[in-house]
């Protein structure tokens, strides 16, 4: 969006993030442009990790590097779980969008899985195949525990906040767990996930649990107990609420790359999804991940429209393009 690009001239991500006023500006100014039914505050997956002291920074063109990852266990031995405080700029931010908001448009806080934090802090960065990950997964089972753990001492009380002030739901964003089999997501992540979402669920907000390529994990996802399981486009939407069951809500599913396409087609694949929702209580229309940032502003606004007036607006059938966005 062209407000977002004239704040990002004058800021860093970083900067925005931790800024409660400049990050619920961009929050605020995004939901209302693109007429979505709820908003997700602005923040960035990795901030936990700074105050556990492990600081990291945005190299352009490459994302986030962190600047010494962590190898062995004296490495996780030495994360600190007292500063979950020092975040308090997001839940800062929440509680202005919500003044801005009051009871028109729901807001939700996020934060990111165990899972896909700490591979953040093992590669150091991106990773095509999870090498230090697993590897520590694998050979060193009870650090891994242990750095599960602590990311969630801190995680944990890092989106409570958020609830306190105001926020609505969580989403829990697992975006590498699909990298995992069946077999290591249960054994190594399936356990202290589920005790992160137990934990979130204590504030009485519903938790939504979010992975990409994750269609042989989803049956797996479900026991977390999360009352909404992400879907990415990778699965049809129909086939992923079976697998989930319809006691669960979904969330999904529509490709990002999509709204690069003519109206034609793009109104076409969102009618197909709304089609296999067939009208079901309790899904959440959304892009199946974060929205690009060379994305017409357009299109959005047209498919959100779209969706609104297609879709029996229930308290339990909302679009939610908005919280999408990365």
């Amino acid at each position: 969006m062209a407000e977002y690009r004239a704040v990002r001239k004058q800021y860093s991500l970083i900067e925005i993030c931790k800024t409660p006023e400049i990050a619920a500006g961009v929050t605020i100014t995004a939901a209302e442009a693109l007429g979505v039914d709820a908003a997700i505050i602005f923040a960035d997956l990795l901030l936990p990790l700074e105050v556990m002291g492990l600081p990291f920074h945005f190299s352009p063109g490459e994302g986030p590097v962190i600047e010494k990852p962590l190898r062995d266990e004296q490495d996780v031995a030495r994360l600190r779980t007292d500063r979950a405080g020092d975040l308090g700029y997001v839940s800062e931010s929440v509680g202005l969008v919500c003044k801005h908001f009051g009871a028109r448009l729901p807001v939700i806080g996020f934060c990111g899985a165990p899972f896909t934090l700490a591979s953040y802090m093992i590669e150091g960065g991106g990773s095509k195949n999870y090498l230090h990950t697993k590897k520590m997964m694998y050979s060193s089972p009870a650090v891994w525990d242990q750095l599960l753990g602590k990311l969630i001492a801190v995680v944990a009380e890092y989106a409570l906040e958020q609830v306190r002030a105001g926020a609505d739901a969580l989403q829990v964003f697992d975006s590498w767990v699909g990298c995992l089999s069946v077999e290591d997501y249960r054994r190594y992540v399936l356990p202290r996930t589920t005790e992160l979402v137990n934990r979130l669920q204590e504030s009485g907000v519903p938790v939504i649990y979010f992975g990409t390529d994750s269609a042989t994990l989803l049956r797996s996802m479900k026991q977390t107990g999360a009352e909404v399981i992400g879907l990415d486009w990778r699965i049809p939407l129909d086939q992923g609420w079976r697998s989930i069951g319809s006691d669960r809500a979904v969330q999904g599913n529509l490709d990002p790359v999509l709204l690069f396409a003519d109206w034609k087609e793009l109104r076409s694949r969102a009618h197909d999804i709304l089609q296999r929702a067939g009208g079901r209580a309790g899904h959440i229309f959304n892009l199946g991940h974060g929205i690009l940032p060379e994305t017409p502003v357009e299109n959005v606004k047209a498919l959100a429209r779209f969706v609104q007036e297609h879709s029996p607006m229930t308290a339990s059938a909302q679009v939610g393009i908005g919280s999408s966005i990365d």
